[in-house]
């Protein structure tokens, strides 16, 4: 089971029904297209769209089986008194001082940008269950970091 946001398991579901309804259709386009050009066994766009149609169902099975064992957590369900999936935590580096804002989030919702870290990332498992004035140490292949632990909510 896999935790998403209610934003981030839209955003998945949408993706889901654009494949399966503007990505197949173009899909059996470019089939039909290549069809069109003869000889099947020595035609190289057929085997591209054969190719590409397989990548595609692929895709497809990946996200329904993500989506049938997602579970989106309410606010409700989110324990703040430590480091957990969904939370957000502000942190500062032992090191340089600077303080930082993350939200732990499932690999597929990841999005440094925006302050979305994956829990199976090294920070995110370095954060996970610490609690505040804890010190997580994050191993990164330039080394390990300190992060000492702020602030844990919802609304940072």
């Amino acid at each position: 089971m896999t935790y998403y946001t209610e934003e981030g398991l839209e955003r998945i579901k949408k993706e889901l029904s654009c494949l399966k309804s503007e990505g197949r259709i173009r899909v059996a386009n470019d089939l039909a297209e290549a069809h069109k050009k003869g000889d099947l066994s020595e035609n190289a766009e057929y085997d591209a769209a054969r190719d590409t149609q397989g990548l595609l169902e692929a895709k497809i099975a990946a996200l329904e089986s993500l989506v049938a064992n997602a579970r989106v957590l309410k606010e409700s369900e989110i324990d703040v008194s430590r480091v957990s999936i969904l939370s957000k935590t502000r942190v500062r580096n032992k090191k340089t001082g600077k303080e930082s804002v993350f939200m732990l989030v499932s690999q597929g919702e990841a999005d440094l940008k925006q302050g979305k870290i994956s829990v199976e990332s090294p920070m995110g498992k370095g954060l996970l269950g610490k609690k505040v004035s804890e010190v997580a140490q994050v191993h990164t292949p330039s080394g390990i970091i300190e992060l000492e632990i702020l602030k844990i909510g919802l609304d940072l």
